[in-house]
């Protein structure tokens, strides 16, 4: 089997487009009906759900959880929400499972994640948001699915993925790498869990 990957020289939301217009191409060479789609404020979403307009795919949308940001308010406004519902899609706010240290007292999420990033940042959202969904029972354990994430803002990374929850993570397969950036960097390691905060600068 031979196919194409396209590698962006920059990470970002300049590559939303040509992102979603690979994505979509995949979707219906393959005849895959579903895609995962990560989306903090609703834009890429909404751009999306114009590419996927009359195909017959549907989204199960994946923003922030409630309370990841310092922010009080949820980014992804029910207006929102409301627009896609009415096109057929589902928004999802579930726990990111890779962002559990403080939850469980030791760093395995987050050296899972790292591990994840050495792909590019949204490899590591793609795995993220492939569990979270089927955890939450948006997509079949073996289903196979388009997934769409990125870097900050926009989306610059699509695989193609065989989905499963997080208790049965050896059953998840990243089948296809639609598109990625060359590379992206790491921000640096925080402190582990339990370490007291550092002492005000004098």
């Amino acid at each position: 089997m031979e196919e194409k990957i396209v590698y962006y020289e920059k990470s970002g939301k300049d590559n939303t487009e040509e992102t979603l217009k690979l994505a979509l191409e995949r979707a219906k060479a393959r005849g895959i009906k579903k895609m995962l789609l990560a989306s903090t404020w609703g834009d890429t979403a909404k751009l999306a759900a114009q590419h996927l307009s009359g195909t017959g795919i549907k989204m199960v949308i994946i923003p922030h959880q409630f309370g990841f940001m310092a922010e009080t308010e949820q980014r992804f406004t029910p207006e929102t929400i409301a627009a896609l519902e009415k096109q057929g899609h589902t928004v999802h706010f579930g726990t990111m499972l890779f962002h559990t240290d403080n939850m469980y007292g030791n760093n395995a999420p987050r050296a899972l994640a790292n591990m994840l990033r050495t792909f590019c940042q949204g490899m590591k959202v793609c795995v993220e948001i492939i569990l979270m969904a089927a955890d939450a029972g948006k997509v079949a354990a073996g289903e196979n699915v388009v997934v769409v994430a990125g870097t900050g803002r926009g989306a610059d990374t699509a695989v193609v993925a065989i989905a499963a929850s997080s208790n049965h993570l050896g059953d998840m397969h990243i089948t296809e790498i639609i598109c990625k950036p060359l590379q992206t960097k790491q921000g640096p390691p925080g402190p582990p869990p339990g370490t007291p905060p550092a002492a005000p600068p004098r």
